[in-house]
């Protein structure tokens, strides 16, 4: 054949691959999610294979092992007892609660660690909501804002770095900017989940939180899945705002939303590959059908590739490790 131009070339060595590699993975690209829960032991999640809930101090060294293999940052995300859940979720800014010991215990130990907390009521309301739940059954925006500019200005107290609004209410970033930089944490960024679906790949995350919702679902604020256009308006909105940086979940079945939002903002992006995404690949591996190393690899390299600049997976220390 007599070809000019053969694509093959570039393809021919390892060294070549290396050198012409498009998208880049590191372990600065990720996030490591982390349950924690009072007590003194540690238990191990079902639907959730190699993942569970730390007691505080595991919490510590577990993060200091991820952190110690280039993975910059967590994100925390507490199993409240029952007991403390109340309809107005008044835990969640309990400056002596589970979440601001465990970002102080975190920052002492390792001071460079990045610690991003979640905002949103669902851990703390007896209804299992985002957001505070009226009479009738409609989830109130402005009434759990507030209550967010609350729960983030604590968090800030203890230490936090990140704050990630994950409610989904309106107006939100505009509220937690202005009560962080009057309270003088202009510093404390704030990851807002732009574009959180309505998706059934949450299914393994609130069974280990027990923070499904009690009665109804949370389409009322979460995102259709059939929508695209919807999530540009909400990261023109996050942006305008006053987001730092701007998240995508799920990220797997969304990825023309990361390509999408990549094109249109400045601003980094981060992308949740959710329990659902990480327990399909756990189980191919489980049954033999898979390799659960390459897997995870090939999953989290097309996040990135779709634009992603940081990736929050339960696969991090594993995948760093491998890194």
């Amino acid at each position: 054949m007599n070809l000019s131009i053969r694509p093959r070339r570039n393809r021919q060595s390892p060294a070549i691959r290396d050198m012409v590699r498009e998208t880049v993975l590191t372990p600065g690209n990720l996030i490591y999610p982390l349950f924690l829960q009072e007590g003194d032991e540690n238990t191990p999640i079902s639907a959730m294979p190699g993942c569970q809930r730390w007691c505080l101090a595991d919490l510590v060294q577990e993060a200091g092992e991820a952190h110690a293999l280039g993975i910059p940052g967590v994100v925390l995300f507490p199993r409240i007892p029952d007991e403390l859940k109340t309809p107005g979720a008044e835990e969640c800014y309990n400056d002596d609660g589970l979440v601001p010991r465990a970002i102080r215990a975190l920052k002492a130990a390792h001071p460079t660690l990045m610690v991003i907390t979640d905002v949103a009521l669902d851990p703390y309301n007896s209804d299992g909501h985002d957001g505070l739940v009226a009479a009738d059954g409609r989830i109130l925006n402005d009434e759990t804002v507030e209550v967010l500019c609350q729960q983030a200005l604590c968090h800030a107290r203890a230490g936090a770095d990140i704050v990630a609004p994950s409610d989904m209410m309106d107006g939100r970033v505009a509220a937690l900017r202005a009560a962080l930089d009057q309270a003088g944490f202009t510093q404390v960024s704030i990851m807002s989940y732009t574009a959180k679906y309505a998706s059934a790949y949450y299914g393994p995350f609130r069974g280990a939180l027990d923070s499904a919702p009690k009665a109804g679902d949370k389409k009322t604020y979460q995102m259709d899945p059939a929508n695209t256009i919807e999530a540009l308006r909400e990261a023109a909105l996050d942006e305008s705002e006053g987001a730092d940086i701007l998240m995508v979940k799920p990220a797997g079945p969304y990825l023309d939303i990361i390509a999408r939002i990549r094109d249109v903002s400045t601003l980094p992006i981060a992308a949740y590959q959710v329990s659902g995404e990480y327990l399909m690949i756990k189980a191919g591996a489980a049954a033999g059908w898979l390799d659960e190393d390459k897997v995870a690899m090939e999953s989290l390299l097309g996040i990135r590739r779709a634009g992603a600049n940081m990736i929050l997976t339960y696969f991090a220390k594993k995948i760093a490790a491998v890194l």
